[in-house]
């Protein structure tokens, strides 16, 4: 019994350090839910339920079956950065803040998630404040935060 007990602990123990990243779950899924690949053709489209898969053992959803075929083969293209936490906080805080799914950016070809509620608006801060200069210090924060 024991050693199956081992087995099992030592099991976990690769499981949770599969992960690479801590990633922003809210709601059980990246980015809240919503296809990180339509954000590339410029849209914030929530996913379906028709179509998740998993990735470094977090979930997405996807809009279509086509959609899904695109992240398989190139999922590291479409992960939100910063494990999908609202980029300006880590920037400006080295804080793991949620984000408004409707409310991001594509720089550089990265996805990039931002907070947006009760008026604050941190795109348009992220934008203001000098987007380059930002990213470079969320960079380095996330470095030190994740996991």
């Amino acid at each position: 019994m024991k050693k199956y007990l081992i087995i099992l602990f030592i099991g976990l123990g690769f499981t949770l350090s599969a992960q690479n990243e801590n990633y922003n779950t809210s709601k059980s899924y990246v980015a809240k839910g919503y296809d990180v690949t339509e954000y590339f053709n410029k849209k914030a489209v929530k996913g379906s339920n028709k179509f998740i898969a998993t990735h470094d053992n977090v979930k997405y959803k996807f809009a279509s079956q086509e959609n899904l075929k695109k992240f398989k083969s190139n999922p590291n293209k479409y992960i939100p950065q910063y494990g999908g936490y609202c980029a300006y906080a880590i920037a400006i805080n080295g804080e793991k803040v949620d984000i408004n799914p409707n409310t991001f950016e594509i720089r550089d070809d990265k996805l990039y998630l931002f907070y947006n509620s009760w008026g604050i608006n941190t795109l348009k801060k992220w934008e203001k404040e000098d987007a380059v200069k930002l990213k470079k210090e969320a960079d380095s924060k996330w470095k030190k935060i994740k996991i």
